[in-house]
C-alpha cells in the first residue's frame, strides 16, 4: 500500500512537471492580453479627450475668427477720417488708399459719422498689425473692411429678433410725454399719429383720452433697436371710440377699421411727423414779423431745424425755389383739384426741382426759418379747386377698402386682433396709487 502511494505522489509530481511550462505560459499570454485590453482603452479614452478638444468652436466676432486677434473697440471722433484711425495699428498708407477706393462700391469711407461705433482687430505681437476695420453705421449695419490679405468689403446685419409687445395708457398732460412715460419710443408716437392721422386730432388732445397699441419690437443682441409695425391699436378720443388693423391685401401693410374701411386717405394729415401746431389757419392773424393783423392762410408746425418734411401725397413739383417772403418752399400738384405748398425751408431736398414726380411720404426739405420767419416752422399751405382752405378741416376720401378675394382672411385676423386689444388693461390713477382698470 506503501508503495503504491508512493507512486501515485510521484505520478502527480510528474503531471504538475510535465503541464507547469504550459501554465505558466497561459499566464503569461492571459497577463499580455489584459495588458493588451486596458491600453486599448487608455487609447480609446485619450482619443475621445483629444476629439473633444477639436470640436471646441473658436471663438469669433462679427463672424471674424479672432482667436489669434486682438479687439480694439471705439467711436468716431469728430473730424476722424479714415487715416486717423488705421495707421496707429501699422496700416499702409497704400492699403488705405485702396479701402478708400474700394469701399465706395459697399459703403464709402468718407461717410463715417461722429460718434458711431467702429473696431479694429489686430495681430497680437507688439507692433499692433490692422488685419480688419469694423463701422456700426446704425444697431442693425455693420460693414467689414478687410484687409489681412488683399483688401475686401463687405456689409451684413445682425439677427434681429422680433417680440410682439402692448402698450397702453391714459392721457393726463399730451400724447407724447404719456406714451414715453409708458414705455413708448418717439418712433413709437409717430407711428400711432400716422395710423389715426385722419381720425384722431393729435394737436386737440384731451385729459382722459386714452389707447392700447400691439406693436413688434426689433432686437438685437437684447436690446430694442426699433419698432417693426403696429399690428393693431385701439384710440379712445373724446369719447369716440377708433380701431386700427394690419393687414396686406397685397400692395404692402395698410391700416383699416374692422369693417374694411381704410383709415388711410388720398393725402396724409400733416407734413411732418407729429409735432406741434403754432399757428392755425386764420382770417385775421398778428404777424410776428410784420407786426400787423393779417390772413394767414396755412398751418405753421414748429419742428427744430433740419426735420424733415415730406410731401402728403404722391405729386408733380409745380416750383423749387426761393421767395424773400416764402424762404425755400417746394408746391406740389396732387391732381386737377389739389395742391400743397411747404414754406421757409432750411433748403429744399438733394433732387427736387420743378417738373420732378415725388410720392408720398418722401423727403422734400428740412425745416428752417428763411424767408419771413421769426423762428424755424414748416408753413404748410392747401389750394382745393384754385382756392387756399384749412389743411386741417379738408375731407378727402378714403384710400381702397377691403377687396372680397380677402375679406375671409382679414376677418379672421381682425377677430384675433380685436381679442388682442381687449385683454388689454389701462392704467389709472386711483388716490395717487396706479391701478389697473379694463375697459370691458
Amino acid at each position: 500500500m506503501a508503495n503504491q502511494s508512493t507512486i501515485s505522489n510521484r505520478s502527480k509530481r510528474g503531471v504538475l512537471l510535465l503541464y507547469s511550462p504550459l501554465l505558466v505560459l497561459f499566464l503569461l499570454f492571459y497577463s499580455c492580453q489584459q495588458k493588451k485590453q486596458t491600453e486599448a482603452i487608455a487609447e480609446v479614452a485619450k482619443k475621445e479627450v483629444k476629439d473633444s478638444v477639436l470640436v471646441v468652436p473658436p471663438k469669433k466676432y462679427f463672424d471674424i475668427i479672432v482667436d489669434s486677434l486682438e479687439v480694439f473697440e471705439g467711436k468716431i471722433r469728430r473730424n476722424q477720417n479714415l487715416a486717423d484711425i488705421l495707421t496707429p495699428f501699422n496700416v499702409s498708407y497704400e492699403i488705405i488708399h485702396q479701402i478708400a477706393i474700394k469701399s465706395k462700391e459697399v459703403f464709402d469711407v468718407r461717410k463715417l459719422v461722429s460718434g458711431k461705433d467702429y473696431s479694429i482687430l489686430y495681430k497680437k505681437d507688439s507692433l499692433k498689425y490692422g488685419t480688419h476695420f469694423i463701422y456700426r453705421p446704425n444697431p442693425i449695419e455693420y460693414v467689414v473692411y478687410n484687409f489681412s490679405d488683399s483688401v475686401n468689403i463687405h456689409k451684413a446685419e445682425k439677427p434681429i429678433e422680433l417680440v410682439e409687445k402692448s402698450l397702453s395708457g391714459v392721457i393726463s398732460s399730451s400724447f407724447y410725454e404719456t406714451m414715453i412715460e409708458s414705455g413708448g419710443t418717439p418712433e413709437l408716437v409717430d407711428m400711432v399719429v400716422d395710423v389715426f392721422a385722419w381720425q384722431v386730432d393729435f394737436f386737440g388732445i384731451q385729459k382722459g383720452d386714452n389707447y392700447k397699441i400691439i406693436y413688434t419690437e426689433k432686437l438685437v443682441d437684447g436690446e430694442a433697436v426699433g419698432i417693426n409695425g403696429i399690428t393693431g391699436s385701439y384710440f379712445q378720443h373724446l369719447s369716440e371710440p377708433y380701431y386700427a388693423v394690419a393687414f396686406d391685401q397685397g400692395s404692402g401693410i395698410d391700416y383699416f377699421e374692422p369693417n374694411g374701411k381704410s383709415l388711410r386717405r388720398s393725402l396724409l394729415k400733416a407734413p411732418l411727423n407729429f409735432t406741434r401746431i403754432s399757428s392755425r389757419y386764420s382770417g385775421r392773424r398778428f404777424h410776428p414779423v410784420q407786426k400787423r393783423y393779417k390772413a394767414h392762410l396755412g398751418t405753421d408746425y414748429a419742428a427744430p431745424v433740419g426735420t424733415p418734411i415730406r410731401t402728403v401725397g404722391d405729386g408733380l413739383v409745380l416750383e423749387a425755389r426761393y421767395h424773400k417772403y416764402n424762404g425755400n418752399y417746394v408746391k406740389i400738384k396732387h391732381n386737377e383739384n389739389i395742391s400743397t405748398q411747404y414754406l421757409h425751408m432750411s433748403k429744399i431736398a438733394s433732387g427736387i426741382r420743378r417738373g420732378v414726380k415725388v410720392k408720398q411720404g418722401q423727403t422734400i426739405g428740412f425745416v428752417g426759418s428763411t424767408g419771413l420767419a421769426n423762428g424755424p416752422h414748416l408753413c404748410y399751405r392747401f389750394w382745393k379747386n384754385g382756392v387756399q382752405v384749412d389743411a386741417l378741416k379738408v375731407d378727402l376720401p378714403s384710400a381702397n377698402p377691403i377687396v372680397d378675394a380677402v375679406r375671409v382672411q382679414f376677418d379672421s385676423v381682425t377677430k384675433e386682433v380685436m381679442s388682442q386689444l381687449d385683454k388689454i388693461e389701462l392704467p389709472v390713477q386711483v388716490n395717487g396709487a396706479p391701478e389697473l382698470v379694463s375697459l370691458n
